[in-house]
C-alpha cells in the first residue's frame, strides 16, 4: 500500500511539475485597437520583455476615446503587479480635453516609463508651391486666415501641434477635423487642406510616391528617418515642441518593485538593437528612461498641454 501510494504521489508531482514552471502572466491593457502604432509596439517589445521579467505578457487591446477606456479598464485593475498599460498622448491631453471620466489621471496611475517619442512632420502635398518651411510661414502670414488645416480630430496631437505653430508663429488659419488620420491625409492630397501635421506611418507612404512634401519636424531634435527635413524649432520657431509618446503606467498602489521592474523591462526593450531598425521604420524615436525621469516628464506635458489647450479655447466635440 505505501508502494502505492508513494507510486501516485510522484505521478501527481509529475504532472503539477509543468504547471508550477510556467512563468506568471503580466496583462498588459493596450489602450488602441489592433494594427495601430500603440499596438504594434506593444507586441513588438513583449518577447524582449518577457525575457527580463520572467513572465508572459499578455497583450489585451481595449480602444476608444483617445486612450481613455483602455486608461479605465487600467484604474480599476487591482495594484498587485500583474496588471499594466501602454497608452499614448492622451495621457496629458485628455485630462483637459475630457469630463465625466470617472477616473483621475493624475491619481489613478503610477508611471512606469517613457518608451517612445512620436515625431509628427509639417506637410503639404507636392504641389503647393511652398518648398520649405520658411516659404510656407512666408505664404500664410501674407493670407491670414485664407488657408486651413486638418487634424485627425478635435485635441488629438495634429490639432494641438498646429494651433502651437499658429501662436508661435502669429499666423491665422482654419481648423478642419476629420475622423481619423486617413481623412485628414484624403482631404490634403485633393487640396482641400493647405497642410497639416501628421505621424510619419500615417504619411511615409505618400512622401515615397511624391505625393506630399515635408516641410518640418514637431518635435526637439529631427525625426531618425527623416534626418533631412529640420525641425520646427531650429527652422524659426525656437523652443517648439509638440508630439505624441507612448508609456507604461501601472495602477496606483502597484508596489514600487513591480514598477521598477517592469519599468527596467520596458528601457531593456526600447534599447535592444534587433529592434531599433523596425521602430525607425514606424517613426518611433525610443525615449525609455525610467521611472523619475518619466514622472517629472508627465507633468511637464500635462502643465504645457493643458495651457495650450486653455489658450486656444479647444473643446471636443459632442
Amino acid at each position: 500500500m505505501t508502494t502505492r501510494r508513494g507510486v501516485l504521489a510522484a505521478a501527481s508531482f509529475a504532472l503539477a511539475a509543468p504547471a508550477l514552471a510556467q512563468p506568471r502572466q503580466i496583462r498588459l491593457i493596450v489602450s488602441f485597437p489592433p494594427g495601430g502604432s500603440t499596438d504594434i509596439l506593444a507586441r513588438l517589445v513583449a518577447p524582449v520583455m518577457e525575457r527580463h521579467l520572467n513572465a508572459t505578457l499578455v497583450v489585451e487591446n481595449r480602444g476608444g476615446a483617445n486612450g481613455a477606456v483602455g486608461m479605465g479598464a487600467l484604474a480599476q485593475s487591482a495594484p498587485d503587479g500583474n496588471t499594466f498599460g501602454l497608452d499614448a498622448g492622451g495621457a496629458a491631453t485628455n485630462p483637459h480635453l475630457m469630463r465625466g471620466l470617472g477616473f483621475d489621471y493624475a491619481t489613478a496611475f503610477a508611471p512606469v516609463t517613457r518608451m517612445t517619442i512620436l515625431p509628427a512632420l509639417l506637410v503639404v502635398r507636392s504641389e503647393a508651391p511652398q518648398r520649405d518651411f520658411a516659404q510656407f510661414v512666408a505664404h500664410m502670414r501674407a493670407n491670414p486666415g485664407r488657408e486651413s488645416y486638418g487634424s485627425s480630430g478635435v485635441g488629438t496631437g495634429s490639432h494641438l501641434a498646429s494651433a502651437l505653430l499658429m501662436r508661435r508663429a502669429g499666423l491665422e488659419a482654419t481648423h478642419v477635423p476629420f475622423r481619423g488620420g486617413a481623412d485628414q491625409l484624403t482631404a490634403l492630397r485633393r487640396g482641400d487642406t493647405l497642410f497639416t501635421f501628421s505621424t510619419i506611418p500615417t504619411i511615409a507612404g505618400g512622401i515615397r510616391d511624391g505625393a506630399i512634401r515635408p516641410l518640418a519636424a514637431s518635435t526637439p531634435d529631427r525625426a531618425s528617418a527623416y534626418p533631412d527635413v529640420p525641425t520646427v524649432a531650429e527652422s524659426g520657431i525656437p523652443g517648439f515642441g509638440v508630439y505624441d509618446f507612448h508609456a507604461l503606467y501601472a495602477p496606483a498602489g502597484t508596489p514600487a518593485e513591480h514598477v521598477e521592474r517592469m519599468a527596467a523591462a520596458g528601457v531593456a526593450a526600447m534599447r535592444t538593437e534587433e529592434l531599433r531598425g523596425r521602430f525607425n521604420q514606424l517613426g518611433l524615436e525610443p525615449a525609455a528612461e525610467g521611472t523619475a525621469a518619466f514622472a517629472s516628464f508627465l507633468t511637464q506635458q500635462r502643465d504645457r498641454m493643458g495651457a495650450l489647450i486653455r489658450e486656444e479655447g479647444i473643446r471636443l466635440e459632442g
